[in-house]
């Protein structure tokens, strides 16, 4: 299939690209510079000529404590944008994969959320998130929802944005204090764990909602402890409550997802999160030896 990658730059997409290919599939990445979500006029002109089978929107507005203040961008991208991709899919005759998130839930659940739970977001970003679900399904059912959890990837380690995993480690080389939060529990997810998942998916017919976690539930604490025991490193680490932290929006406090869509198909490739992370890490190391 030809499938095009909304968002190319990204963490995920950068996975994406050789998991696809490794598929058979050919590959076509949009950056923002050639594509905007947000425009409808930007996503007809950009997917009609690319003439995909499946479209995967990875855009996101993302920074959660600045759409408390500033919503209007995130709307635009993660609520409108949507609209307009689901729009130009559905007029191209297009599959969509559309990434959206845990935040979706409020996290008062206690227990793993399955892809049937009503959402009910405790944040302005997650509000964004589940108006652009809405929109999808409204839209176009030909489309794969698929919401994931806490992601990091390599093209992060190196890029502006950075993720969780490099600002731990480059904290503890500086030999700073590192206070995480411990009242948050969710699952780290790899992106090189999620693209192989979602390139088994689009093979599918199996349109709908999935979760594509990784396995296992830890708190933002629990996953620094481990990163610092996967790089042989010690650090002046203490636990901070989500108040403690200063944070603008609210986070949920459990927001684990159960893969079960996945699993009702038989096809829940994702791995247990310690050992996607320690992928990640040896991955990191081999693109740094050869950069």
């Amino acid at each position: 299939m030809r499938v095009v990658i909304i968002g190319s730059n990204g963490q995920l997409a950068q996975d994406l690209h050789p998991a696809l290919q490794q598929n058979g599939h050919e590959v076509i990445g949009l950056t923002h510079a050639q594509i905007e979500v947000a425009e409808l006029d930007s996503v007809r002109d950009a997917l009609t000529p690319a003439r995909a089978d499946v479209v995967i929107n990875t855009s996101a507005y993302h920074k959660v404590d600045v759409v408390e203040e500033d919503p209007d961008r995130a709307f635009a991208v993660n609520a409108t944008g949507a609209r307009n991709v689901a729009v130009a899919c559905r007029e191209l005759n297009a599959a969509l994969v559309h990434l959206s998130t845990d935040y979706v839930f409020s996290g008062r659940k206690g227990s793993p959320y399955v892809e049937g739970d009503a959402v009910d977001p405790v944040n302005l970003y997650g509000v964004s998130k589940a108006a652009g679900e809405m929109a999808v399904r409204y839209l176009w059912p030909r489309h794969w929802i698929v919401r994931t959890s806490g992601l990091y990837g390599v093209a992060g380690s190196s890029g502006k944005g950075g993720n969780f995993v490099e600002l731990m480690l480059r904290l503890a080389h500086e030999g700073k204090p590192i206070r995480v939060v411990n009242d948050q529990t969710l699952t780290p997810t790899s992106t090189r764990s999620l693209a192989r998942q979602i390139s088994s998916l689009i093979e599918t017919g199996a349109h709908g909602t999935y979760h594509a976690t990784c396995q296992g539930a830890c708190t933002w604490y629990d996953f620094t402890i481990e990163i610092f025991a996967a790089s042989g490193l010690k650090a002046d680490l203490s636990t901070q409550t989500t108040a403690e932290s200063g944070a603008e929006a609210t986070r949920p406090a459990w927001s684990v997802l159960a893969n079960a869509a996945l699993q009702s198909i038989e096809l829940d490739l994702m791995p247990n999160w310690q050992d996607a992370l320690r992928e990640y890490l040896r991955e990191r190391e081999m693109s740094r030896c050869t950069a």
